[in-house]
Formats: structure tokens, sequence, C-alpha cells
């Protein structure tokens, strides 16, 4: 099943439970200053409040084009009133699109899906490169110094979202999370299950300890 992430800056990104539509999923989520918190696969469309809490709207337009996650990602500026000027300056900031608010779940389903009929998906970013580790979305594939890296699937996708989230401490439950794996609950020690396989599989390449154990918190993937 295809995938397209949702991200709002609103707290309703946290309560809006996932939509199935045929075979594709709409998977709903929050979107932070610093970006998202899960792994990101796939199309990614942002609903960016014009006033926010923390920073503007436009700054998080700049936040979201400059971060490799969601550089590529569709970007709707949610508007409190229909002003030309601050659609213009949305625009300017790197918005793609704009909407006037309050919004709710159904006027999101509703624009994204109108932008998938229109031919305007937002698009995938393919590779990944941090270091001389890859990411080939593509060919669910990472390569170390151009050497492929023999991993299960949730050591991939476990390393990707590292790659998102380079030299961040993560906590285990903030690793379950990242990778949708709340339900059916598992215990927090399968992430160490996880991180010691991933360990391997990076030194069998030369790649040395590049995840690193913070006592008490969780892991880091180490960028330099």
């Amino acid at each position: 099943m295809q995938a397209i992430n949702i991200f709002l800056t609103d707290r309703l990104g946290e309560e809006i439970s996932d939509f199935v539509h045929g075979d594709m999923r709409y998977a709903f989520g929050r979107l932070y200053p610093e970006g998202p918190r899960r792994l990101v696969e796939g199309p990614v469309c942002a609903f960016v409040d014009w006033v926010m809490e923390d920073l503007s709207g436009l700054e998080m337009c700049r936040r979201l084009r400059a971060d490799t996650r969601t550089a590529d990602a569709h970007i709707t500026i949610v508007l409190e009133e229909d002003d030309p000027d601050d659609k213009r300056r949305a625009l300017r900031a790197g918005a793609d699109d704009y909407m006037v608010g309050p919004i709710d779940r159904t006027a999101v389903l509703d624009r994204v899906m109108a932008l998938q009929a229109g031919g305007g998906h937002a698009r995938v970013t393919e590779q990944l490169q941090v270091g001389q580790l890859l990411i080939d979305a593509a060919a669910l594939q990472a390569r170390w110094a151009g050497e492929p890296l023999t991993l299960r699937p949730n050591e991939f996708r476990l390393l990707r979202f590292f790659a998102q989230n380079p030299d961040r401490v993560l906590t285990r439950a903030e690793l379950i999370e990242a990778l949708g794996k709340q339900e059916p609950p598992i215990d927090e020690r399968t992430v160490d299950v996880w991180i010691g396989r991933l360990r391997r599989a990076l030194r069998a390449k030369g790649a040395g300890d590049r995840v690193r154990t913070v006592r008490s918190l969780g892991y880091a993937y180490d960028s330099h």
C-alpha cells in the first residue's frame, strides 16, 4: 500500500486518524518547528499555519524547504483571512498553495486528493546522503561508501530515520513511534535488537560505531 504523509502544524495533526482509500493510505501527523518527529516515507503534504506559537508560518515554510526530509513537500499555507498580500508573501517564502482556515480533516483530505487528481503529486525525496551513507528510497537500499548494507526491513527503516535525524538523541519510545510500531505495542528492548543488527551491518562495511548509545536516554547516529 502506498502512503502520503500529511503533516499539520495545528494540534489537529495529532488527533486525526489515518484515512485509507483504495491502495492509498493518507497518514496524518503533527509538524513541529524542528520538522516531523516520525519517519518520512513517501510524498509529503504540509499544512502550515500562518500564525504559530513558536515562529511564523513563513519561517516554518523556509525550514521545510531547507530540510532534506521535506524539501520536495507540497506546502499549503493556512491563512487567517483572505489577504492578497499574505498570499504573495507565502508563495515567495516557498509555499505552493494557500487556503483560508480554520481547517478540518475533510478540508485537508479534499485538498490533498484534488492535488493528486490534478497530477500535482508531492515528489518523493528518492535519495538521502549523510557523509558516506546513502539511503536510496526507491531501491529500498542503503549503501556505505558505495557498498550495499545487508539490512532487514526494520533495520533499513531505522537507519533511514537516523539519517533523517543525524546527531540527534532519540529515545527508544521515539524510535518505536517513528517506525509506527505502537500497535500492537512492542517492548522497548526490541529496539536494542534492531540497533545491534544495524551496528553489525555498518561495521561489516567499515563504517565503525556510527550508532552511539547515550546512557539513560537512547541512541544517536553520528554523522561525523
